[in-house]
């Protein structure tokens, strides 16, 4: 995967575990729901998408202590 970049999302998220997490949830949200929270993804699979979005700040979390 070239885009966006590793380095990039695991600086926005802490680590690869919650990376993967995150991904993952917002992948099953969008193949259920289509709506895709950034104009013009530059991916069609569903976990591009969420890591798109996560790129681009679109999506926040929570790390629960």
């Amino acid at each position: 995967m070239r885009y966006p970049s590793i380095d990039v999302l695991v600086e926005k998220t802490g680590s690869k575990y919650t990376l993967v997490a995150l991904a993952a949830k917002r992948a099953r949200q969008l193949r259920e729901t289509g709506k895709v929270l950034i104009e013009q993804p530059k991916s069609r699979k569903h976990v591009g998408m969420a890591l798109e979005e996560i790129a681009f700040d679109k999506l926040t979390f929570d790390r629960k202590k």
